[in-house]
């Protein structure tokens, strides 16, 4: 189901064509509105007037997260204060917030582009939308709100915590739509267990999952428990919010990204060198149609893949296949390249192993260590010692032969790796690097 199809389905050679004149306009107002980008493009030697086709965005210079910190608050917005509706900031813990603006014209596009991405997810006028995102300056929890209105669904605006009553609300609204952060879903799943709530019971059908990384055998575990359809979404503060791209039901094979309002390109993180379809790099976005604060060539540090070969729900928009990792948060154990990603689905796919993990890095006589911390099961923990060892063996095992990095597995009790309603904490890295 479309919710725009004219737009949803635009032939290649006319979103291009589109595209193109939208990223000329952006391109010119930048120049005239934003001191930093006058004085970044002049550095470049471009001019707007430069930007002749969409192979000469490549000219252009890229922005940064450290850009937008060095320009907070306000440095960035291409629109006056009064035109800016509402402002939203990331979380901060790396230094100074993100400030992003909208202005009345950015939120009707925003709510758009998230009815688009509920429809592609399976969302439909007669659902009833539970929306555990948070609320406030994160963007998930309004983002979500407004594109379940959009679609004309209802939308429950819980929010995140209470995971108790949210289950109850769930059992008692006949919610059919679940929107959260994975990790959060299977923390709910474990609550319901363990009041002796059967989540397939419930009239839950789709599972709408963003904020965080996670793998494909998480998606499993989660269809599992939850007993839902689970879908990707995708989505960053700085670009607009949720609702950037996202799975379509009918594939589950990478995220359609709504190319007429945004130009992804994926680069070498190294080199900044653009990289052709298929191969994995960074994702890089260029807004085309945000009034409040457009972004040029926004590394966004997320490492996936592009692909433009037609889907079979019609989209002709191009997907980004699921992210793997942060060129950033890119773990380096002893040379060898690892993301956190990659040893859940490593784990995930081990029987008795719950989802839910610590890495801790540490550095002792000059060297990396890893420590690996995962949950298992009650039966399982209840266990002689012998069968845990042989589990801790098996996990050690596995994490060298695929990744090539040797760790200490420590398995412990159910419940007691801390649990998040937001973005999960998987990495600890106590080494001074």
């Amino acid at each position: 189901m479309y919710f725009n199809e004219e737009f949803e389905t635009l032939p290649r050679q006319a979103l291009e064509a589109l595209q193109l004149k939208r990223l000329q306009a952006v391109v010119e107002r930048v120049c005239a509105n934003v001191p930093f980008y006058m004085e970044s493009f002049g550095k470049a030697g471009v001019k707007s007037a430069d930007i002749r086709s969409l192979e000469d965005l490549q000219r252009l210079p890229f922005t940064t997260k450290q850009d937008m910190r060095d320009s907070y608050p306000y440095g960035l917005f291409a629109a006056p204060l009064e035109e800016i509706v509402r402002i939203h900031a990331s979380s901060g813990t790396t230094g100074k917030p993100t400030v992003v603006g909208y202005t009345h014209k950015d939120i009707d596009t925003w709510s758009e582009l998230m009815a688009r991405s509920f429809a592609a997810a399976g969302a439909h006028r007669g659902d009833i939308i539970h929306n555990a995102y948070g609320y406030g300056l994160f963007t998930g929890g309004l983002g979500a709100h407004y594109g379940a209105e959009r679609l004309g669904a209802s939308v429950i605006p819980i929010s995140g915590g209470n995971t108790k009553r949210q289950i109850m609300i769930m059992q008692d609204f006949g919610s059919t739509v679940l929107t959260c952060t994975p990790s959060y879903s299977l923390f709910m799943a474990e609550e319901a267990r363990a009041e002796g709530i059967d989540f397939k019971k419930l009239k839950l059908r789709v599972g709408i999952f963003g904020a965080e990384p996670w793998s494909e055998a998480m998606r499993g575990e989660i269809e599992e428990k939850l007993n839902l359809a689970a879908i990707d979404i995708y989505g960053l503060s700085e670009i607009m919010g949720p609702g950037v791209a996202i799975e379509c039901i009918e594939a589950k094979k990478g995220l359609h990204i709504w190319e007429d309002h945004f130009i992804p390109e994926i680069i070498d993180p190294k080199t900044g060198r653009r990289l052709p379809q298929g191969e994995l790099g960074e994702l890089v976005i260029t807004t085309i149609t945000k009034q409040g604060i457009p972004l040029i060539r926004y590394r966004t540090r997320d490492i996936t893949s592009i692909s433009y070969e037609p889907c079979v729900c019609g989209r002709t928009h191009a997907r980004i296949s699921r992210m793997s990792g942060r060129s950033d948060d890119m773990l380096i154990i002893r040379g060898v390249n690892v993301f956190p990603s990659q040893i859940e689905s490593i784990l995930v796919a081990i029987e008795g192993v719950e989802p839910h993990y610590l890495l801790i890095i540490d550095r002792r006589d000059n060297l990396d260590t890893l420590e690996v911390h995962v949950e298992v099961d009650e039966q399982l923990f209840s266990d002689e010692i012998k069968v845990l060892q042989l589990l801790a063996k098996r996990i050690e095992k596995e994490i060298k032969d695929v990744l090539g990095v040797t760790c200490t597995a420590k398995l412990v009790e159910p419940k007691t790796i801390q649990r998040s309603e937001g973005k999960a904490q998987r990495v600890i890295d106590n080494r001074k690097l």
